[in-house]
């Protein structure tokens, strides 16, 4: 364990109180493909990951899953935050890579522990009628087509 390992075990980790603050502030400023607070997606998904019957750890993971990926928070603020190491691996796991397959983006989500409950809130909130309702045509068709996609590679049952 590095010396930086230790100093930031040594602190408490963030509450799920204080690490939903945080993800709310990052995106504050960012709105989805329809318009609306981004943080109504993190909230969803947060929501579906304890419906799911997940951990802390995991429902942590599901306000920040977006984080690093949007650049609303760095890698470099992910790994030196206070937050268990799984909640982090989780976090990365679901940071897709510029340019990055989805084959490849789904065997990293398959082999982090926890990341796939996560994913799956994540995609079953993204492919919500009443969210998609709200985009035009073709985008709703292509991000139908994507989500089913990637339902597919991570072995997920079809959409409720």
């Amino acid at each position: 364990m590095t010396e930086n390992e230790r100093r930031v075990t040594e602190r408490p980790l963030l509450t799920l109180t204080e690490v939903e603050a945080l993800a709310r502030n990052a995106h504050a400023a960012q709105t989805d493909k329809a318009g609306r607070p981004y943080a109504e997606h993190l909230r969803a998904v947060a929501d579906g990951v304890r419906e799911r019957g997940g951990d802390e750890e995991q429902i942590a993971a599901a306000w920040l899953h977006d984080s690093v990926e949007d650049d609303a928070l760095s890698e470099d603020w992910l790994r030196e935050a206070a937050l268990s190491r799984r909640t982090k691996d989780i976090v990365l796991a679901l940071t897709k890579r510029q340019g990055e397959p989805p084959e490849s983006y789904a065997d990293r989500i398959l082999a982090t522990p926890g990341a796939l409950l996560v994913k799956e809130s994540d995609l079953a909130h993204n492919a919500n009628p009443t969210r998609l309702a709200a985009l035009d045509e073709f985008t709703r068709a292509r991000l139908t087509q994507k989500y089913t996609k990637m339902r597919k590679l991570l072995g997920l049952a079809k959409a409720p």
